[in-house]
């Protein structure tokens, strides 16, 4: 009878030479409870009418066996899940006023604050203030393209895009830009403001 006093059989051991013992599951029997004979459910009986029905069955007969549960403790960890942050990338009407600053280490003149429009052509915002030498050198300043993105003598780096406003260059900039420009270079005549920036004339 089982230890908890429900009734039925349990499976102590497996005999040698019975078909129990012949039998590949013979090692899952032991500590298994004998839950139907022929389909009757004796899983709550005693061991004397356990018994009985197995002997007045016809043979061969059918028993089935309820395996016993294995506990399996289960640690529940209350984790606390943190929302993902991630950042927005600001963007900005057409026709608002940002400002771009403007650094031209070259040439030893200061840093140039100024305010451009978002929708407008850097390039010409750049050539719109008689302080700032977009096309430094003979070479450049007679060998421009005229903002046609042919030459690539109006790039300009971008140290600060603002907060990735700007996006990407296109393959075709740093083809065009080549040796003459790290990645962070533009071409100042494809590039239309699209947000605040810090650029450095080359």
């Amino acid at each position: 009878e089982s230890e908890d006093g429900s009734g039925g059989v349990i499976v102590t051991q497996v005999n040698e030479g019975g078909s129990a013992f012949e039998s590949p599951s013979a090692e899952q029997l032991i500590q298994s409870k004998i839950s139907t004979v022929m389909e009757q459910d004796v899983s709550s009986l005693s061991f004397d009418d356990v018994m009985d029905a197995i002997i007045n069955a016809p043979s061969p007969f059918g028993i089935e066996f309820a395996l016993p549960s294995v506990a399996v403790a289960e640690t529940e960890t209350t984790a606390e899940v943190e929302a993902e942050v991630v950042p927005t990338t600001p963007s900005y009407e057409v026709g608002t006023t940002v400002t771009i600053t403007v650094q031209q280490p070259e040439t030893n003149k200061p840093e140039i604050t100024l305010n451009g429009k978002v929708g407008d052509n850097l390039r010409k915002t750049l050539l719109a203030n008689k302080d700032i030498e977009l096309y430094r050198g003979l070479k450049k300043k007679l060998g421009n393209c005229g903002g046609g993105g042919q030459c690539g003598f109006c790039a300009v780096e971008l140290i600060d895009d603002g907060e990735g406003v700007w996006g990407d260059r296109s393959d075709y900039e740093a083809q065009r830009i080549g040796r003459n420009g790290n990645e962070k270079c533009r071409l100042a005549c494809m590039n239309n403001i699209v947000g605040p920036a810090t650029v450095r004339t080359l």
